[in-house]
């Protein structure tokens, strides 16, 4: 192991009672691979695989909440109910075994999901005023205030199971255009109630999530936050303009006691507020104005950055050194660094960059979306 190396990636980090080995993070990916909502053996060797090659935290793909309109795939995993619980308890237990951290990603896709999707075809797309990413008017439900608590009470349940079942902690997702978000963004939350208003009002559904969530875990289980500008097709989406704004929208949260964030980007490389004269990250910025512990991501470990249509179109990717990567760590501007593709490609990524054996990392392909390995 090079001293650039150790000296970077290869420290531990403490987030609340979770010690982490090092400073790399598998980053949530959906993979679909869990019949009946019920993740298998597979997923169990999936996860701990990585783990056991020198992954430090594991961030499962998005796990359904118990709320019936929570997701549209049957196979995407679930974190709710007997047998989904007992199959993430083997995980957990597979991971840990294999030296690794572990954290669920818990998920509601909102307004996103197609009304008559499975798992339950009968439950209506809701959103926080029913109007979808592209501002169509009535693509959906707005959500009840007696719905807003369920869907509320539903992900503070779930992070309660996943720390009495052994997890490491776990991570909302409030990225990309989901439920979580959708409050977040002036398009999709047109409320004249609590819930909606100005930048720091539309804050009030996630805060409400997190204040819930603390009050069903213990004071020190690490709770992640994943935020994200861009959403699903629409990757010129801002929340925020300015820095200004991005501390009026993270200090609630952050209040609300969030213990580490995980800024959300296509290119992590890529300077958030172009015209501050700061080349910080959406993560550095994030880490600047809340003082918090923050995750990077975005195209780590690749020589072309993420685009859907490439992807779902058979384009791979080549494999990029680090050392990009490392200069901007070695700054402080970011404390972890999560890994998306890349560790798709190739389980043993983290052991290899580590030892410095980045000329025998695996280039991804698309191949590797349709298999666990």
């Amino acid at each position: 192991m090079s001293t650039r190396v150790a000296q970077a990636l290869a420290r531990p980090l403490t987030l609340g009672s979770a010690e982490l080995p090092n400073r790399l993070v598998m980053a949530p990916m959906t993979r679909a691979f869990s019949p009946g909502g019920v993740p298998g053996t597979d997923v169990a060797d999936y996860y701990a695989r990585r783990a056991a090659a020198g992954t430090g935290l594991i961030i499962t793909e998005g796990t359904y909440i118990d709320h019936p309109s929570a997701g549209d795939v049957e196979s995407v995993p679930r974190f709710h109910g007997e047998a989904p619980l007992a199959g993430w308890r083997h995980v957990v237990e597979a991971v840990h075994a294999a030296g690794g951290r572990i954290m669920p990603q818990l998920w509601h896709v909102g307004i996103q999901r197609p009304a008559g999707n499975p798992p339950f075809p009968e439950a209506p797309s809701v959103g926080p005023s029913g109007i979808a990413l592209d501002g169509t008017e009535g693509a959906g439900e707005a959500l009840s205030p007696t719905e807003i608590d369920r869907v509320i009470t539903a992900f503070a349940e779930a992070a309660h199971q996943a720390e009495r079942i052994g997890f490491d902690g776990i991570e909302l997702h409030g990225a990309h255009g989901y439920l979580i978000d959708q409050f977040l963004w002036e398009r999709t939350n047109r409320r004249t109630d609590g819930y909606g208003g100005d930048l720091v009002a539309r804050t009030r559904f996630a805060t409400d999530i997190i204040t819930a969530v603390r009050e069903r875990v213990a004071p020190d289980f690490p709770v992640v936050l994943r935020f994200s500008q861009w959403k699903a097709d629409n990757y010129d989406a801002r929340l925020a303009e300015t820095p200004d704004e991005l501390q009026r929208l993270l200090t609630p949260l952050s209040e609300a006691g969030v213990t580490a964030f995980h800024a959300s980007t296509r290119r992590f490389w890529e300077p958030e507020f172009p015209d501050s004269g700061v080349d910080l990250n959406l993560a550095g910025w994030t880490r600047k104005l809340t003082g918090k512990p923050v995750i990077t991501v975005g195209s780590v470990g690749l020589d072309s950055v993420f685009e859907p249509a490439a992807l779902f179109a058979g384009q791979g990717a080549g494999v990029e050194s680090v050392n990009r990567l490392l200069d901007r760590l070695e700054r402080d501007e970011f404390d972890l660094v999560a890994v998306g593709r890349a560790l798709l490609a190739d389980p043993e990524w983290a052991r290899k960059v580590l030892e410095g054996r980045e000329e025998e990392l695996t280039p991804f392909s698309a191949d590797a979306l349709g298999t666990l390995r």
